[in-house]
């Protein structure tokens, strides 16, 4: 939970600091920015909790075309890691294995703008795996990285977008949280039976900060 109060209390401030721009009118016009922010993902298996959570980050661009007065179509194009951590003890070796996965991903989002400062947004995301490798922290210090087999994992993942956000200006932050529906890895088979060594889905909260250009 540390890391979830440490999210929580970082929103606050920022938004605390941008009140003084409360008066701002959020334009009607189409627009298009530059966003970016902190990631904290996890993988949806049994036993999950807060200890697995990882830290990665999300950047990209997005356009925002206003459909009427209060809601506009917000289509975005974003570099995320996702993934997951295990901190592992047994007769061999103790240490932490962080999984992280990278993807190009496309979120297209509705958004309502509940005030001229304030909007909820929801939508699907599609995204491609660019990247997956596995980060070995050993109880000595020392750090090994594997790149995982990408045939072992599903390119493409799916799921549902909704955060909510701030504008002001130039300027605005947000939260949003991301689930995925489909599975991160491959079913197999092996000896004619069907095997997925990675049955999970991502979960994802992010952290963002964006500009209008």
């Amino acid at each position: 939970m540390k890391n979830v109060n440490k999210c929580i209390a970082i929103t606050a401030v920022m938004i605390l600091s941008l009140l003084n721009q409360a008066n701002a009118q959020v334009s009607t016009e189409p627009s298009v920015g530059l966003k970016g922010g902190v990631n904290f993902s996890n993988m949806y298996v049994k036993d999950v909790d807060d200890k697995n959570m990882l830290v990665g980050l999300n950047i990209g661009l997005y356009g925002n075309m206003p459909l009427s007065s209060g809601v506009s179509f917000q289509p975005e194009f974003n570099f995320t890691t996702k993934g997951s951590e295990v901190t592992y003890n047994n007769i061999f070796d103790s240490g932490t294995r962080k999984f992280t996965l990278s993807y190009l991903e496309v979120p297209m989002l509705i958004k309502a703008n509940i005030t001229p400062n304030f909007n909820l947004h929801f939508g699907p995301y599609l995204a491609f795996l660019v990247d997956s490798k596995i980060k070995n922290v050993s109880s000595d210090g020392s750090a090994t990285f594997t790149d995982l087999d990408e045939d072992d994992f599903n390119r493409f993942d799916a799921g549902l977008s909704g955060g909510v956000g701030f504008d002001f200006k130039d300027i605005g932050i947000g939260l949003r949280y991301n689930y995925g529906l489909t599975t991160v890895g491959k079913e197999q088979q092996i000896g004619g039976t069907a095997y997925n060594a990675l049955d999970a889905k991502n979960s994802n909260a992010n952290l963002y900060i964006a500009f209008k250009f």
